[in-house]
């Protein structure tokens, strides 16, 4: 067989490009005949059922009459004309208060342990991931009613100060304070393992090299560490704040009826209510809050250079 044969036959073994010329059915069904695409469709319908259905259903009623339960109705906005009339923004405000106060005393927590675990504790910085790790193996309403213990009244702290220091104490529960101590105790991984991936992000020669031209600590840590550890930073912002906003185990348990958090609202409107209609309506809003928030980030985070496939 002759050189110009042998390059024929392997140029007509290479995959063939997909011209940009070729109608868009054509290059379609070219991407969708490809083993990549076959392999990811069982996971991809799975994905489709099981996460774009249950929020089209939401959706979909959340512009149904109240008080149905059926689909087939005449659309309607008076579910959203209802929330924005009535106190639920209480619950909306209570809520970002919350996540934002969560957000930010994690901000102040996380960020020395996050390096402290990268720059000090190298060798045993994985023991101690595990121990921060291991409470997310226990139910969150197990881990706070462990807490109750601590905090209702002549528990472990009050019961201590009142009989070896005389102070009386009353109930720490169901206060907005305890239910934002709840909040920072559950999210405190969430925050911290983005935090810790960030901080691996710098480079230490760049901090080397700042402080050889002579910058302070303070310096370093604001023109160099802080910009390059912002995507794990703010990853981790987001998904706090994100679950901080819906969260509900921590209001019952430690914040009772002091404080109503919107996502107790949608739940009485599903369970005790029966109006699934609202109850759709302020998941919607909830839903079109965090995707906002995710959108704004992700605009603003390079999420090549976190996963690496920037050279």
């Amino acid at each position: 067989m002759t050189d110009a044969s042998e390059t024929l036959s392997h140029n007509a073994a290479l995959p063939r490009k997909v011209s940009r010329a070729e109608p868009w059915p054509v290059r379609l069904g070219r991407g969708m005949m490809k083993p990549g695409f076959l392999a990811a469709l069982p996971v991809g319908l799975l994905l489709l059922l099981g996460f774009l259905g249950p929020l089209t259903l939401v959706f979909v009623f959340a512009f149904m009459p109240p008080q149905t339960f059926s689909v087939l109705q005449m659309p309607t906005l008076e579910n959203f004309r209802t929330i924005f009339a009535d106190s639920y923004y209480l619950s909306f405000l209570a809520s970002l208060q919350l996540a934002a106060s969560t957000v930010a005393i994690l901000l102040v927590i996380c960020y020395p342990l996050a390096i402290a675990m990268v720059r000090v504790f190298t060798r045993k910085a994985g023991i101690l991931a595990l121990v921060l790790a291991a409470p997310l193996f226990v139910a969150d309403n197990l881990r706070l009613m462990g807490w109750m213990l601590f905090l209702v009244k002549g528990g472990v702290v009050s019961g201590t100060l009142q009989t070896y220091f005389g102070i009386p104490v009353d109930s720490m529960l169901y206060t907005f304070s305890a239910t934002l101590f709840g909040l920072v105790y559950i999210n405190l991984p969430m925050m911290l393992f983005p935090m810790i991936l960030g901080v691996s992000m710098v480079p230490p020669q760049m901090r080397e090299a700042a402080f050889d031209l002579g910058a302070s600590r303070w310096q370093v840590m604001k023109e160099v560490d802080i910009p390059l550890a912002m995507p794990g930073i703010m990853i981790g912002a987001l998904i706090t704040f994100i679950l901080a906003a819906g969260a509900i185990t921590e209001a019952k348990v430690l914040g009772g009826t002091a404080v109503v958090m919107i996502a107790q609202d949608i739940q009485k409107e599903f369970t005790f209510a029966q109006n699934w209609p609202k109850g759709s309506a302020l998941s919607m809003l909830m839903i079109v809050l965090a995707g906002s928030l995710a959108l704004a980030m992700f605009k603003r985070v390079d999420l090549d250079a976190i996963f690496g496939r920037k050279g």
